[in-house]
Protein backbone atom coordinates (compact mmCIF):
# COMPACT_ATOMS: atom_id res chain seq x y z
CA UNK A 1 0.00 0.00 0.00
CA UNK A 2 1.39 3.17 -1.07
CA UNK A 3 2.46 6.01 1.88
CA UNK A 4 -0.57 8.45 2.34
CA UNK A 5 0.30 11.83 0.60
CA UNK A 6 1.70 14.50 3.60
CA UNK A 7 -1.83 16.54 4.84
CA UNK A 8 -1.75 20.30 3.81
CA UNK A 9 -1.44 22.32 6.21
CA UNK A 10 -1.05 25.73 4.66
CA UNK A 11 -3.06 28.60 2.72
CA UNK A 12 -2.15 31.00 0.20
CA UNK A 13 -2.58 34.50 0.71
CA UNK A 14 -3.50 36.87 -1.50
CA UNK A 15 -0.16 38.65 -1.12
CA UNK A 16 1.32 35.31 -2.76
CA UNK A 17 2.87 34.06 0.87
CA UNK A 18 2.03 30.52 1.82
CA UNK A 19 0.92 30.73 5.71
CA UNK A 20 1.74 27.10 7.40
CA UNK A 21 -1.05 26.79 9.85
CA UNK A 22 0.25 24.29 12.02
CA UNK A 23 3.72 25.74 12.11
CA UNK A 24 3.16 30.11 10.97
CA UNK A 25 6.58 31.83 10.60
CA UNK A 26 7.04 35.72 11.09
CA UNK A 27 8.03 36.09 7.52
CA UNK A 28 4.78 34.82 5.94
CA UNK A 29 2.92 37.10 7.63
CA UNK A 30 1.81 40.58 5.77
CA UNK A 31 -1.05 43.13 7.32
CA UNK A 32 -2.52 43.54 4.23
CA UNK A 33 -3.69 39.34 4.58
CA UNK A 34 -4.54 40.03 7.65
CA UNK A 35 -6.68 43.34 6.89
CA UNK A 36 -8.52 41.76 3.88
CA UNK A 37 -9.10 38.78 5.50
CA UNK A 38 -10.47 40.19 8.79
CA UNK A 39 -12.49 42.45 6.26
CA UNK A 40 -14.39 39.34 5.19
CA UNK A 41 -14.65 37.38 8.17
CA UNK A 42 -18.24 38.25 9.91
CA UNK A 43 -18.47 38.38 13.61
CA UNK A 44 -21.46 36.66 15.47
CA UNK A 45 -21.73 34.35 12.75
CA UNK A 46 -23.18 37.32 10.60
CA UNK A 47 -26.22 37.45 12.48
CA UNK A 48 -26.03 40.98 12.86
CA UNK A 49 -28.08 43.62 12.02
CA UNK A 50 -27.45 46.17 8.70
CA UNK A 51 -26.69 45.80 5.29
CA UNK A 52 -22.70 44.72 5.81
CA UNK A 53 -21.55 42.42 8.33
CA UNK A 54 -19.80 43.65 10.82
CA UNK A 55 -16.49 41.85 10.57
CA UNK A 56 -13.60 41.17 12.92
CA UNK A 57 -11.83 44.39 11.38
CA UNK A 58 -14.07 46.46 12.26
CA UNK A 59 -14.35 44.60 15.95
CA UNK A 60 -10.63 45.10 16.01
CA UNK A 61 -10.75 48.93 15.70
CA UNK A 62 -13.76 49.68 18.23
CA UNK A 63 -10.95 47.18 20.35
CA UNK A 64 -7.97 49.20 20.06
CA UNK A 65 -10.36 52.54 21.14
CA UNK A 66 -11.61 50.87 23.96
CA UNK A 67 -8.17 49.80 24.96
CA UNK A 68 -6.85 53.19 24.52
CA UNK A 69 -9.74 54.62 26.63
CA UNK A 70 -9.41 52.38 29.54
CA UNK A 71 -5.57 52.32 29.49
CA UNK A 72 -5.03 55.59 28.28
CA UNK A 73 -0.70 55.73 29.14
CA UNK A 74 -0.39 52.48 27.28
CA UNK A 75 1.94 53.21 24.96
CA UNK A 76 1.01 52.75 20.84
CA UNK A 77 3.20 49.19 20.62
CA UNK A 78 -0.05 48.16 23.31
CA UNK A 79 -2.29 49.83 21.35
CA UNK A 80 -1.25 47.53 18.12
CA UNK A 81 -1.24 44.63 20.25
CA UNK A 82 -5.26 45.14 21.07
CA UNK A 83 -5.50 46.24 17.58
CA UNK A 84 -4.00 42.54 15.91
CA UNK A 85 -5.88 40.95 19.05
CA UNK A 86 -7.43 38.97 16.97
CA UNK A 87 -5.72 38.96 13.61
CA UNK A 88 -5.15 34.78 13.40
CA UNK A 89 -9.02 34.74 12.46
CA UNK A 90 -7.55 35.80 8.85
CA UNK A 91 -7.02 32.30 8.26
CA UNK A 92 -8.76 30.38 11.11
CA UNK A 93 -12.15 32.58 11.03
CA UNK A 94 -14.54 34.01 14.17
CA UNK A 95 -15.46 30.76 16.11
CA UNK A 96 -18.18 32.08 18.72
CA UNK A 97 -17.10 30.81 21.88
CA UNK A 98 -19.69 27.97 22.78
CA UNK A 99 -17.89 26.24 19.45
CA UNK A 100 -14.66 27.08 20.80
CA UNK A 101 -15.13 25.09 24.24
CA UNK A 102 -17.08 22.37 22.35
CA UNK A 103 -14.17 21.90 19.37
CA UNK A 104 -11.58 21.92 22.74
CA UNK A 105 -8.07 22.97 22.90
CA UNK A 106 -6.63 22.25 19.97
CA UNK A 107 -8.41 25.58 18.14
CA UNK A 108 -6.41 27.81 21.30
CA UNK A 109 -3.71 25.93 20.57
CA UNK A 110 -3.26 26.91 16.71
CA UNK A 111 -4.62 30.96 17.74
CA UNK A 112 -1.52 30.91 20.36
CA UNK A 113 0.61 29.83 17.37
CA UNK A 114 -0.55 32.26 14.83
CA UNK A 115 -0.79 34.92 17.14
CA UNK A 116 2.77 34.35 18.46
CA UNK A 117 4.08 34.66 14.97
CA UNK A 118 1.87 37.60 14.08
CA UNK A 119 3.62 39.42 17.30
CA UNK A 120 6.82 38.56 16.24
CA UNK A 121 6.37 40.23 12.53
CA UNK A 122 5.43 43.55 13.90
CA UNK A 123 7.45 43.96 16.74
CA UNK A 124 5.39 42.72 19.69
CA UNK A 125 6.71 39.87 22.06
CA UNK A 126 5.27 36.48 21.50
CA UNK A 127 3.00 36.96 24.56
CA UNK A 128 2.22 40.23 26.16
CA UNK A 129 2.74 41.36 29.75
CA UNK A 130 -0.69 39.84 31.48
CA UNK A 131 -2.27 43.32 32.84
CA UNK A 132 -1.85 43.98 28.71
CA UNK A 133 -3.73 40.89 28.12
CA UNK A 134 -6.08 41.83 31.02
CA UNK A 135 -6.81 45.24 29.45
CA UNK A 136 -7.30 44.16 25.75
CA UNK A 137 -9.72 41.81 27.46
CA UNK A 138 -11.42 43.83 29.19
CA UNK A 139 -11.85 46.06 25.83
CA UNK A 140 -13.03 43.05 24.18
CA UNK A 141 -15.94 42.51 26.35
CA UNK A 142 -17.15 45.69 26.29
CA UNK A 143 -17.18 45.42 22.58
CA UNK A 144 -18.95 42.30 22.42
CA UNK A 145 -21.61 44.09 24.89
CA UNK A 146 -22.19 46.90 22.74
CA UNK A 147 -22.21 44.29 19.66
CA UNK A 148 -24.75 42.33 21.62
CA UNK A 149 -27.33 44.90 22.60
CA UNK A 150 -26.89 46.83 18.82
CA UNK A 151 -26.45 44.65 16.16
CA UNK A 152 -27.04 40.78 17.50
CA UNK A 153 -30.46 40.96 19.23
CA UNK A 154 -29.42 40.57 22.67
CA UNK A 155 -31.94 43.11 25.05
CA UNK A 156 -29.26 44.67 27.82
CA UNK A 157 -29.96 42.53 30.71
CA UNK A 158 -28.89 39.23 28.59
CA UNK A 159 -26.07 41.00 27.21
CA UNK A 160 -24.63 42.18 30.48
CA UNK A 161 -25.50 38.45 31.53
CA UNK A 162 -22.94 37.08 29.52
CA UNK A 163 -20.61 40.02 29.20
CA UNK A 164 -20.84 42.38 32.36
CA UNK A 165 -22.18 45.72 31.59
CA UNK A 166 -19.74 48.51 30.74
CA UNK A 167 -18.88 51.73 32.69
CA UNK A 168 -21.62 54.50 30.92
CA UNK A 169 -18.51 56.30 30.03
CA UNK A 170 -17.20 53.27 27.52
CA UNK A 171 -21.16 52.50 26.62
CA UNK A 172 -21.48 55.35 24.24
CA UNK A 173 -19.96 54.14 21.17
CA UNK A 174 -22.42 53.65 18.19
CA UNK A 175 -21.88 50.69 15.78
CA UNK A 176 -22.18 51.21 11.97
CA UNK A 177 -20.96 48.18 9.84
CA UNK A 178 -19.56 49.16 7.01
CA UNK A 179 -18.77 47.99 3.32
CA UNK A 180 -15.45 45.33 3.59
CA UNK A 181 -13.32 47.59 1.39
CA UNK A 182 -13.69 50.69 3.69
CA UNK A 183 -12.80 48.35 6.81
CA UNK A 184 -10.20 46.65 5.43
CA UNK A 185 -8.54 50.21 4.73
CA UNK A 186 -9.42 51.68 8.20
CA UNK A 187 -7.69 48.58 9.46
CA UNK A 188 -4.49 49.46 7.36
CA UNK A 189 -4.38 52.98 8.16
CA UNK A 190 -4.67 52.82 11.94
CA UNK A 191 -2.20 49.28 11.90
CA UNK A 192 0.56 51.97 9.92
CA UNK A 193 -0.11 55.05 12.41
CA UNK A 194 0.20 52.82 15.33
CA UNK A 195 3.62 51.02 14.32
CA UNK A 196 4.87 54.06 13.21
CA UNK A 197 5.03 55.52 16.72
CA UNK A 198 6.10 52.50 18.22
Amino acid sequence: MPPSPPRRAWQRMLSGRRLDLLDPTPVDIEIEDIAHGLAFVARWNGQTLGDWPYSVAEHSLLVEDLFGRIAPAAPPRWRLAALLHDAPEYVIGDMISPVKSAVGPGYGDLEVRLATAIHLRFGLPAALPQIVKRQIKRADRVSAWLEAVQIAGFSEAEATRFFGRPPDALAGHRIRPRPPAEVRAAYLARHAELLADT
